[in-house]
């Protein structure tokens, strides 16, 4: 699992069978972890025991170096999918 970026306690990391995903990085602390996409900005898309406050403050790191972790990705997984929407639809 290729890690992208340590910043403080932070690890942004993916694993290698995610490549056919969209672009996105996971983020660990201790026992606590976050999935973020990165197209067409970051948005969060799991998380398992971060707080409110501990996911703004992810997501803020994870827009202040999103050019690197795109990067990161694209050198490990090649070009990118095209960008998706990643909101859930709704049953209307």
């Amino acid at each position: 699992m290729p890690t992208a970026l340590r910043l403080g306690l932070y690890r942004f990391y993916f694993y290698s069978y995610d490549c056919g995903e969209p672009r996105h990085m996971h983020v660990d602390c201790e026992n606590k972890s976050a999935k973020f996409w990165l197209d067409p900005d970051a948005a969060l898309a799991e998380n398992h025991g971060y707080t409110r406050k501990e996911l703004r403050d992810i997501e803020r790191l994870t827009r202040e170096n999103l050019e690197r972790l795109r990067h990161e990705w694209d050198a490990f997984c090649g070009n990118p999918r095209p960008a998706q929407d990643h909101q859930c639809l709704g049953n209307g």
